[in-house]
């Protein structure tokens, strides 16, 4: 089937015909994808929402228009919105001057993703009671001070230093790894 009666298939809802074109496309928006994502998970998670995105329009679209530029142009948007999101990162700011911060000689560590940290950040909190962790994303996360950590968590102010203590030691014990990054996020 050319790929004309594949487009008039979607149009008409044919789910078919919406396979036979993810088939045919997915590969190569997949790869466009990640050689501007750099990341395997986000990249894959673009793709399928682009072809969500797809499916839910089928009807708006348009037989003559290039499919190739309507299904790059979806992706493309969902990048810029996911380089959005990772700017705006309460984080970003600290590693963008962590790794501008690296010499030639720390090549291993430049490599250090801000992915790979958030996504151990997060395993770390796991593994915080609920009190400290949400005394610890209250206090390094939205940057409210004790005194409002307190009347928000209707706790003592020493209980709120307490615990955004051992929160912590525990959260630098399981990034050790990551001491450099970690310290400028914990200096927030």
């Amino acid at each position: 089937m050319d790929e004309k009666q594949l487009i008039e298939g979607l149009i008409n809802g044919s789910y078919d015909s919406f396979r036979l074109l993810y088939d045919r496309w997915v590969g190569r928006l997949y790869q466009f994808t990640f050689k501007l994502v750099k990341s395997e998970t986000v990249a894959q998670d673009i793709v399928q929402e682009t072809f969500i995105k797809i499916w839910e329009t089928h009807e708006t679209f348009r037989s003559d228009s290039s499919f190739k530029s309507f299904i790059f142009t979806i992706a493309y948007h969902r990048i810029i919105n996911h380089f959005r999101t990772q700017v705006s990162h309460p984080v970003m700011d600290d590693y963008l001057f962590y790794t501008s911060s690296l010499t030639d000689e720390n090549k291993a560590e430049r490599n250090l993703s801000l992915e790979e940290f958030m996504r151990r950040l997060e395993e770390a909190k796991q593994k915080l009671s609920s009190r400290q962790r949400e005394v610890f994303e209250l206090r390094k996360e939205q940057n409210l001070s004790l005194s409002e950590i307190e009347q928000r968590m209707g706790i003592t102010n020493q209980a709120v230093r307490n615990s955004l203590s051992a929160a912590l030691k525990k959260v630098r014990e399981e990034l050790s790894d990551y001491a450099p990054l970690l310290l400028l996020f914990l200096e927030l």
